[in-house]
């Protein structure tokens, strides 16, 4: 890095060597250090994606446990009892609350039976659960309740439609 810095006539008085061949140093130096400096940049990225790599694989192997774990929450919805005093927690799956947290448009990305479950689900509950405001919980349950709609009105659409492909094969 000294040798860079030094302007190329000082250099090259010093080494006794024309300017052009301390420039021509001078930058071969630099190159090395670019590629050095790269190649640091590099192993860092490189160490952050293993790292995320690492976590992704833990998130993954604590929602894989929680599948395969018996799941006691959902006895409580299949029931049909629910007290206002439950977390949100006993009615939505650690699974359901990640892809809540995780996702920009999570009721996209869920099935049908989850969305109910956020309906559903206390708001206060809910707004404790993933640790955001009323309001921000209360517009995920919009979000949630208006896809749902989405959803029902594509299941009648399609419906009407076989209806009516139906009786068009009827008639003579």
């Amino acid at each position: 890095k000294v040798l860079i810095d030094v302007p190329p006539s000082d250099l090259a008085e010093e080494l006794a060597q024309s300017e052009t061949k301390i420039q021509v140093l001078q930058d071969t130096l630099q190159q090395v250090l670019d590629r050095r400096e790269e190649e640091r940049q590099s192993k860092q990225l490189l160490e952050l994606y293993l790292q995320a790599l690492k976590n992704e694989d833990s998130v993954l192997s604590k929602v894989a446990e929680s599948e395969t774990a018996p799941r006691t929450e959902m006895d409580v919805v299949d029931t049909g009892s629910s007290s206002t005093g439950t977390s949100a927690k006993t009615a939505l799956s650690d699974q359901i609350l990640a892809v809540l947290k995780g996702k920009a448009a999570p009721e996209l990305c869920l099935d049908s039976q989850a969305l109910e479950l956020v309906v559903k689900d206390d708001r206060q509950a809910l707004a404790a659960a993933l640790s955001w405001d009323k309001q921000k919980a209360e517009a995920l349950q919009q979000a949630c309740d208006q896809e749902l709609c989405r959803r029902l009105q594509q299941v009648q659409t399609l419906q009407s439609l076989r209806n009516t492909s139906r009786g068009k094969k009827a008639l003579p």
